[in-house]
């Protein structure tokens, strides 16, 4: 699944792409009382085309975002950019990160407080990916499975979709659920559960947290058993395979609290992908669909030009910069600095004038953030990228967790002895107990940064079993003159409170106001407190 998607044919009577016409299909299925495709390939072309995530040119935060480009601006890795010296004149982006960078009662709430931006384009296209996903496991039983490789060809598609359900659903209920507390999941508010590739003519309510984690688990074991019995090699990254299934495994179990578990599927990884790229020596770019790493990825990625260069509106928190040590080749590697400005450039420049007018300015003019070229199709995604790093960091933090502090140490000092320069004193974390725990999270803050990991992250923390941790997150938010100027005009602060409501993301207002007696979240109106301006 090249990022430019291949055209692709299938017969589905009524035609699936409808689902997205307005916010009351979003969770219609269309029957497949009426269908006909004449093999599993026409089930693949479908699945390929339409189950999984497409990328979009890179672009700013709009309303044609690429998929789950919010999620960037909910925690701690990035901060906005109102210093005098970078201060930004590029700030149209800005009012449709609002109501999520500042925790607002609707993510899609204007700067104004006057009128809403569309919010739940994520939880149609979820739920669209979902729709494809049990019609093919439906229509999959009906076509011809005479030859082995009919049978192999149909275990594939079977496979691929259910992993793709279980993706789709881990990530509506890290947004929109409550984090898994194996307490209270049983009751907590998780998201609609459908499986089935019926219409079903009704108001639908959200099942509990226990309920999607459980059709999760049983989606990944279904699709590595259909993985296994397909039994062919991986050919790209574009495609689910087993060991992705394995991957999201683990992470589902870590986020459970299920720790042997999450270290057998994070072993399951690594045995057959234990490749880590060498930072020592390294000259080239990381986030590429070549990196030795990748397992999995699909989407594209916008932060490119959501901070594509040192006037936009945000940068990489300082907080998270300062957790670099010098001898930390990530930090040179995958981060810059114009002045106190500071992005990162993961991926190969690319250059936004042809000659630039001083050597200081290269990395100025040069900057595409981590993942992508501005107006080009970023290699990898910012939200659905999986790779070999995080089985060990998901294996480690386990193993911190049932106390098998060696092998936690010996895990993720693996993966710190490609990222560190050769010879550094400070290259293997040496604590135990709690204090490795702790250690072995800050090591996964500073690899996974701007891959969709962090709130998800500061959510589990929130709830876990062992070592939890609650945080509050504060973020300020400039007005300017207009969208053109740096004149600033106020200045307001916001603050997420440990045991704020909205850890979790209000669900969608669309889809409150079709499915009647649906319950939210509980999300607060939230004013900002004023604060002194920026200096010019």
């Amino acid at each position: 699944m090249k990022q430019q998607m291949k055209s692709f044919k299938y017969i589905i009577v009524a035609g699936m792409a409808v689902l997205t016409a307005s916010c009351s299909d979003f969770l219609e299925e269309y029957s497949q009382s009426s269908y006909y495709a004449e093999s599993w390939e026409y089930l693949d072309e479908l699945l390929v085309g339409s189950g999984y995530v497409q990328a979009e040119a890179t672009a700013g935060m709009t309303t044609h975002s690429n998929f789950g480009s919010f999620i960037h601006y909910l925690a701690d890795e990035l901060e906005e950019n109102n210093i005098s010296e970078t201060r930004s004149i590029m700030s149209n982006d800005k009012p449709f990160t609002f109501g999520y960078y500042t925790w607002q009662q609707r993510s899609g709430q204007n700067p104004e407080y006057t009128d809403y931006y569309d919010d739940n384009a994520e939880w149609q296209d979820c739920y669209f990916g979902i729709n494809v996903a049990n019609n093919i496991l439906a229509a999959v039983e009906t076509v011809p499975h005479s030859t082995d490789d009919e049978i192999r060809g149909c275990n594939k598609v079977k496979a691929e979709s259910y992993f793709l359900r279980a993706f789709y659903y881990f990530w509506l209920v890290n947004i929109y659920g409550q984090p898994y507390n194996a307490a209270t999941a049983a009751t907590d508010l998780g998201v609609p559960l459908k499986t089935s590739e019926n219409v079903e003519d009704r108001k639908f309510s959200r099942n509990t947290v226990a309920e999607i984690y459980q059709q999760i688990l049983s989606d990944l074991d279904d699709s590595r058993s259909c993985f296994q019995q397909y039994g062919t090699e991986k050919r790209s990254i574009y495609r689910a395979d087993s060991t992705a299934a394995n991957l999201l495994l683990s992470r589902i179990y870590l986020y459970m609290g299920r720790w042997q578990d999450c270290i057998d599927a994070a072993d399951r990884v690594l045995s057959v992908h234990p490749a880590l790229a060498q930072l020592n020596g390294f000259s080239g770019s990381f986030a590429v669909a070549s990196n030795v790493e990748n397992i999995f990825s699909m989407g594209g990625s916008d932060l490119a030009c959501q901070m594509g260069y040192s006037y936009q509106g945000y940068r990489v928190n300082q907080s998270l910069y300062n957790l670099f040590d010098d001898n930390d080749l990530r930090k040179s590697q995958w981060y810059w600095h114009r002045g106190m400005f500071t992005g990162c450039i993961k991926e190969e420049p690319y250059s936004i004038m042809s000659s630039p007018s001083t050597p200081s300015d290269v990395n100025y003019y040069n900057e595409c953030y981590k993942d992508g070229r501005m107006g080009l199709y970023s290699p990898v995604s910012s939200v659905f990228w999986m790779r070999s790093a995080e089985a060990y960091l998901n294996k480690a933090e386990a193993e911190a967790c049932l106390g098998h502090d060696e092998e936690a140490r010996k895990t993720v000092n693996h993966l710190r002895a490609y990222r560190y320069r050769t010879g550094a004193e400070d290259i293997e974390i040496t604590s135990s107990g709690e204090d490795l725990i702790k250690d072995i999270r800050e090591e996964r803050r500073r690899e996974l940064a701007f891959e969709g990991h962090r709130w998800f992250d500061l959510r589990r923390y929130r709830v876990s079993p062992v070592c939890p941790e609650r945080i509050s997150l504060t973020h300020d938010y400039t007005y300017y003159t207009d969208d053109l100027s740096d004149d600033i005009t106020a200045c307001y602060r916001f603050v997420l409170e440990k045991d704020d409501p909205s850890w979790t993301l209000p669900i969608p207002f669309e889809v409150l106001q079709f499915n009647t007696g649906m319950e939210g979240n509980g999300n607060p109106f939230r004013q900002g407190v004023s604060v002194e301006k920026p200096k010019n």
